[in-house]
Parts: structure tokens; sequence; C-alpha cells
């Protein structure tokens, strides 16, 4: 199974960048990604097995996840031309490690490219929504929880278990 671990921004949060970047799009053919799905990703672990899922879940029951830390959507970029996504302004850095830092002590691999905290709103690139990106400062809004989440075939996503 395909898991990684991620946070989720609240309702409001998402809902507040979706509009302001639907207005963006107006009269485009060009479509965001589900709201459902806007996490920021800590640890993209790709394919885990079965047996390895408990000794994962151990570890990262041992994550001190910082609930109470103050976080904002604010700004945004690309990468390859392909991603679109809005910048998250506060730091994750650490949590990122920690989750690295328990799925290795678990033996289970992870996308070792350095950490840039981001919720990727779109797989294409365009001007209009990248400049309303760049202007863009959401809500601030606080850590409560991370969640190791399932990439089901066909693109659901399916919270396993959150901490």
């Amino acid at each position: 199974m395909r898991l990684f671990v991620a946070v989720y921004p609240p309702d409001h949060v998402r809902r507040d960048l979706r509009r302001r970047l639907t207005e963006a799009l107006a009269g485009r053919r060009l479509r965001l990604t589900e709201l459902e799905k806007w996490h920021v990703t800590l640890a993209f672990l790709g394919d885990v097995t079965g047996e390895q899922l408990p000794g994962l879940e151990a570890a990262l029951d041992r994550v001190a996840v910082p609930r109470g830390r103050e976080l904002r959507l604010r700004g945004g970029g690309g990468f390859s031309g392909r991603v679109t996504w809005a910048g998250v302004e506060g730091d994750l850095r650490d949590l990122s490690d920690q989750v690295r830092g328990a799925a290795k002590e678990a033996g289970v691999s992870f996308d070792e490219r350095p950490f840039t905290a981001h919720l990727t709103v779109m797989y294409a690139h365009d001007d209009a929504v990248r400049a309303a990106l760049e202007a863009y400062s959401g809500p601030p809004w606080t850590v409560d929880e991370m969640a190791l989440v399932r990439s089901d075939p066909g693109g659901a996503y399916t919270t396993l278990r959150t901490w």
C-alpha cells in the first residue's frame, strides 16, 4: 500500500484558498485538485507492506506532534511546471524530520528529497493561479494532529490513523 504522513488544514482554511483560486480560474478549463485531498505532506513513504505497518505505527506513536503550532497558507510556487502549490508559513521541518526518523526506525523507505512545506492545488501551470497564490495570505490555523494516509487505486485517500 502507498502511504504518506500529512497534516490537513481545517476545512475553513481550505475553502478560503479554494475560493481565491476559483476566482483566478474563472473562464479557464483548468481545475483544482479535490478539496478533500488538500494536505501538507510531512513524508511520502511509498509502498509499505502490511508486515511493516505495525512497526511504522509504533514508531509514529513516539513522534511529538506540535499541537497548537500556528500555520498559514501563504504564497505559492510550482514544481517542474506540472504542479502548482500553496506555500505554508510556519515551521513543520522538525515534525517532518521526526516522521522520517520514525519511518527509518521502522525500516520503511521514504522520499528523501529536501522537505518543502506545501499544499498541491493543481496539476498544471497557470499564470493567473500563480499570481493569485503569490498575493495570497490565508487565515491562521493551528496543528492539532497528523495523519497516516493510504493513497488508493483510482486516487482516493484513506486515513488509516491519526495522532
